[in-house]
């Protein structure tokens, strides 16, 4: 699946804006503690529509869930995508279905959607188109509760408090929904055009399919490297004798051509060194999807993904330099770097109405080493590309949040 997977590398400044005053109240245990016993459902919702691998139109739909007498008029939303190997499952699968409820009890909207499965021939490249296909179908779901949130607000989501989650092939869809920000990284022969491009055809055009965060259970990705500083942060659980899809490096596909990937304990380091938050939790000696099922030992492993999933989300909703946090926006908007991408150099500005505050910035390369170190002393700045070779830059500063820098 090294060719199937495929990233959408979206900058914190890429993310919607949303008005400071919009925040999330995450006090008297709300997205911590259970605080609702009752959810309402909407099955079978309509959130798109797209062309499968036959050739034929097939009505995207999901299942809704909201806690039942909640008042709140902006709440997040997790958005989440069954697994089956792109070529089974389904929006009501057990496993899916409970993380939905768990979740929605605490104070969530959450959704699970069905997306287009299944293909011919059944070979590598194939599959990849499939995978293509499913990731499409997340972001119109995605944009669905945006446009919702712009228009009716019947579903009363936060629109930048919105993320990808999934099990299995959804959580390959979750991170490459979150990940993959240029066509050219597509291979050629899965002809990324004729299917529509990233974004796809699959419904709500005109609306943003980024993501706050991701939440990977069981997935992997095709190439560490993809991930680069400035992305969102992704919580990882996965066994360590997972047959399926591998914890670290190796191999998928079953009856197909075997395919290089990368699980969830090999994406670890890569993130850390690039400064992207992403807690993992390991399940050691256990296999694929360990959380699903029945079982008391089933469950035992729910209740420890409910609650790492959650204790990775709630702080995110209320953290340091985000709109949630009540402070002032100095750290979210006190500097702003153009152009992007620069060829020769890019200009540091202290934003309007915030009091500049001369301080040490430093910026590190795709790889997390640090390659420069200067002071920021006028409100606007410049800074020389000098020998750097092209590619992802984070520019970061004591009081202030990070920002990506593209030299092309």
């Amino acid at each position: 699946m090294k060719k199937l997977l495929l990233l959408l590398v979206l900058a914190l400044a890429g993310l919607p804006q949303v008005r400071a005053q919009a925040v999330i109240d995450t006090t008297r245990g709300r997205y911590h503690q259970p605080i609702f016993s009752a959810i309402t459902a909407r099955t079978n919702v309509v959130f798109g529509s797209a062309v499968n691998y036959l050739g034929n139109p097939q009505t995207l739909t999901m299942n809704i869930y909201e806690p039942t007498g909640d008042t709140v008029r902006r709440r997040p939303l997790l958005v989440f995508a069954h697994g089956g190997g792109f070529v089974s499952g389904a929006k009501t699968d057990q496993d899916v279905t409970e993380l939905c409820q768990r979740y929605a009890r605490l104070g969530y909207v959450t959704a699970s959607i069905d997306y287009r499965v299944l293909f011919l021939p059944f070979d590598t490249t194939n599959i990849a188109r499939a995978a293509i296909r499913a990731t499409q179908d997340m972001r119109a779901a995605v944009r669905f509760f945006r446009q919702d949130a712009a228009t009716s607000k019947t579903c009363r989501i936060h629109p930048g408090y919105i993320f990808a989650a999934g099990s299995s092939a959804g959580a390959f869809m979750a991170l490459q929904l979150a990940y993959l920000d240029k066509a050219s990284e597509a291979p050629a022969y899965l002809e990324l055009a004729q299917l529509g491009g990233l974004e796809g055809n699959s419904g709500n055009p005109g609306y943003s399919s980024a993501v706050r965060g991701v939440v990977n259970l069981c997935g992997a990705l095709g190439r560490p490297q993809w991930i680069e500083p400035g992305d969102v942060p992704f919580v990882s659980m996965h066994g360590t004798a997972d047959g399926t899809v591998p914890y670290g490096r190796g191999t998928v596909g079953s009856g197909l051509p075997a395919q290089l990937v990368f699980g969830s304990g090999a994406l670890k380091p890569r993130a850390d060194a690039v400064g992207v938050p992403n807690p993992l939790y390991t399940f050691k000696g256990a296999g694929h999807v360990p959380y699903s099922g029945t079982s008391a030992r089933a469950l035992a492993y729910m209740d420890t993904t409910f609650r790492f999933v959650r204790d990775f989300l709630r702080p995110i909703l209320r953290q340091p330099g985000t709109v949630t946090a009540r402070r002032p926006a100095e750290k979210l908007t006190a500097m702003q770097v153009y152009p992007q991408p620069a060829t020769t150099e890019v200009r540091l500005t202290a934003a309007a109405g915030v009091a500049f505050q001369p301080r040490t910035l430093e910026l590190l390369d795709a790889t997390g080493r640090l390659v420069r170190r200067f002071r920021w002393e006028q409100p606007e700045q410049p800074v020389r590309r000098g020998n750097l070779v092209p590619g992802f830059y984070l520019l970061r500063g004591a009081g202030l949040a990070p920002q990506r820098v593209v030299f092309e």
